[in-house]
């Protein structure tokens, strides 16, 4: 028992940053829908518990999906320049002890779950299944991008019915927001290594859609608002929620510059951009409901 506390204690930072704590965009990717979920669903009061609940399980879930994805790239990691010298696929943490970290952080987040209500951990049931199903998906399909985004949105509803035990058409105006705009900012994020992918054989948006990328990312965007639009005149929404609306508009202008010419390391920092896509959505959504 010392030899394995003395182990995780020395291997705790590979662990990390096989989780990538170290690099928080996806965990803030993730919780600004779900708060704007909250937000929505508790008309602007969610409950503490919740709140707590559904921070940490952002925190672990992601942490899950990045460990389970580095699990399932760990042969092709070698061979892309940006993910050569990760944790698993230098060899510093073993394919057991990345699946025995999975399973821990997992179990975690249902744990978490057990706190709020039955229609909420059913529903726990189906974030599991996107989770670990969509690391596989870049293997048969070209479109990983939108598992990773119906993983992402899965949240929405979950918030919901946390909230409230129910879900709504706007509860799935929400998911479908969320759904487009993961898939845009992540064939942002393929971009990147879309030359690696290629010679690897691994498929993305950003390969499927070729020269038309930008195209592409600039129509899921022009949705991801039309949807959000939609929402906001289901909830009868104010002028504070429209503002932010215009803020992420002004982003999504903004990673238009950036990707315009595909270079590597643009893409990359346009991808980081959506950090504030997101926190100015929900910055609109949180001042609408305090001045209600």
């Amino acid at each position: 028992m010392d030899n394995l506390a003395k182990h995780i204690k020395l291997q705790f930072p590979e662990y990390l940053q096989l989780m990538r704590i170290n690099k928080p965009i996806g965990i803030f990717l993730l919780l600004w829908p779900t708060l704007w979920a909250l937000w929505v669903a508790a008309e602007g009061v969610p409950h503490v518990l919740n709140l707590v609940i559904f921070v940490l399980g952002v925190v672990f879930m992601r942490s899950a999906g990045c460990v389970i994805n580095d699990y399932a790239d760990r042969d092709f990691d070698l061979h892309v320049r940006r993910t050569q010298d990760r944790p698993l696929t230098s060899g510093r943490v073993t394919t057991k002890e990345a699946l025995l970290l999975f399973a821990t952080l997992v179990f975690t987040s249902f744990v978490l779950v057990l706190f709020t209500n039955l229609e909420t951990i059913y529903m726990s049931c189906g974030a599991l299944f996107l989770a670990a199903l969509y690391p596989f998906m870049k293997r048969y399909t070209y479109f990983p991008q939108v598992f990773l985004g119906a993983a992402f949105a899965w949240a929405v509803p979950m918030a919901f019915t946390a909230e409230t035990q129910s879900v709504s058409e706007v509860t799935w105006l929400l998911y479908a927001a969320t759904l487009l705009w993961t898939i845009a900012y992540d064939t942002q994020y393929a971009m990147v290594d879309r030359e690696d992918d290629l010679k690897i054989g691994i498929k993305s948006t950003a390969i499927l859609f070729g020269d038309m990328d930008n195209i592409a990312i600039i129509s899921l965007q022009v949705l991801t608002l039309c949807t959000l639009l939609l929402a906001a005149n289901q909830l009868s929404a104010g002028i504070f929620f429209y503002l932010g609306l215009l803020a992420a508009t002004g982003f999504f202008v903004y990673q238009y510059t950036l990707t315009q010419h595909r270079d590597r390391d643009m893409c990359f920092k346009a991808f980081l951009n959506n950090h504030w896509v997101g926190a100015s959505i929900f910055t609109g959504i949180f001042i609408d409901y305090l001045v209600r």
